[in-house]
């Protein structure tokens, strides 16, 4: 899969810092949702293991088990509920940082307390059976499509988790072997677990690719520039900054593919849209609204900026057309703030008004606010 992946989609798995909003999107969801149905599954097995607490342990031993098994059910339970008002790659963090920390906290609880009575072999064995809590909460961490860095920062805690539990029972020189061994195992574990939910994660952003982009101009699709427009509009509102969006028209475009075919009129898109592509900044968003139409949406950029670089794109020019006249575009500009609009299709309709205007005016032109 990473031969068929870019270099920015490769970058993608390491860090989330440079996501782009859908993918986001797509991986809040899955990880808030999957949050979800573990929290749920742990708060229905956690109490069943009361009875064998119960049954293999003097009261001394298992009542203060029992009452840490209750405390972390009710918490599973309340993430469960909490995960469902989670939308936010934020709000998908910290719930996940709440699922983990609660079998951890348990396991440390339970590794100390029972480190202070003396177990016979029969309750020995079923004491050794939490000291696998570490290995599950590796293993489990294989179903979140999560970046390396990601990973680095969910596993470290629970390696060191480990560490410290076999330091807090500073096991004899002959069981040293065993805990060494053990620690190894976590290792393999952690890597597995790693392997599997990058391997998520480059799947997702393969499918995202190939769902958003035209597979033609490389453009984003017009379903994904909805909700592309949709949430940097949001951002926009939230933050009070600028937002503009360009729409663009190739000029005459049905007389190419009437006088030299519909593989001349595709050549003169695609010599367009790189044209473009060429000269926008990273953040800037090129969508193939239909046919010859194409929306670009500028964040932080006010209708002075956004003509400027229109007026750039003109100058570099947007390829030749098979007659070898140069390939001509009419755009509308419009801007949330100054045309005081809150509602991104109100912002499409008064960009295209515009680039109605400029055809109308002669066409190759910039109409703005």
């Amino acid at each position: 899969m990473l031969v068929e992946m870019s270099a920015q989609e490769i970058r993608w798995l390491v860090s989330a810092r440079q996501h782009i909003s859908l993918l986001e999107k797509r991986r809040t969801t899955m990880i808030v949702s999957r949050v979800r149905l573990v929290a749920a599954l742990f708060a229905a097995l956690t109490p069943l293991w009361i009875m064998v607490d119960i049954a293999a342990f003097p009261r001394e031993v298992w009542l203060p088990l029992v009452l840490a098994r209750v405390a972390a059910t009710i918490v599973f339970g309340m993430i469960t509920l909490l995960a469902i008002r989670m939308h936010t790659m934020t709000d998908a963090y910290r719930v996940l940082m709440m699922l983990f920390a609660v079998p951890t906290a348990f396991f440390l609880f339970a590794y100390q307390h029972l480190a202070h009575f003396q177990l016979n072999n029969i309750q020995q064995a079923f004491a050794t059976l939490y000291t696998f809590l570490p290995f599950v909460m590796l293993a489990g961490l294989s179903i979140f499509p999560l970046t390396l860095l990601e990973y680095f920062a969910s596993i470290s805690p629970l390696l060191l988790m480990q560490l410290i539990a076999g330091i807090v029972r500073l096991p004899p020189t002959d069981d040293w072997a065993t805990f060494a061994a053990s620690f190894w195992m976590m290792l393999l574990i952690a890597g597995v677990a790693v392997l599997a939910g990058v391997s998520q994660l480059a799947f997702i952003i393969v499918l995202v690719r190939e769902a958003i982009r035209d597979h033609m101009t490389g453009c984003f699709s017009r379903q994904s520039g909805e909700e592309l427009l949709e949430l940097q509009l949001v951002n926009s509102l939230r933050n009070d900054t600028p937002l503009t969006v360009a729409f663009i028209d190739l000029d005459h475009f049905k007389q190419i593919n009437d006088r030299f075919g519909h593989e001349a009129g595709d050549a003169a898109l695609v010599s367009a849209t790189a044209a473009i592509h060429k000269l926008l900044r990273l953040g800037d968003m090129f969508v193939r609204w239909g046919g010859e139409e194409f929306l670009l949406i500028l964040p932080n950029t006010t209708s002075a900026m956004a003509q400027v670089a229109l007026q750039r794109v003109r100058r570099a020019g947007l390829g030749l057309r098979p007659d070898g006249a140069p390939v001509t575009a009419s755009m509308g500009i419009a801007e949330r703030i100054q045309d005081d609009i809150d509602d991104w299709r109100v912002l499409v309709e008064k960009a295209d008004a515009r680039m109605y205007g400029a055809k109308q005016f002669g066409r190759d032109r910039i109409v703005g606010p």
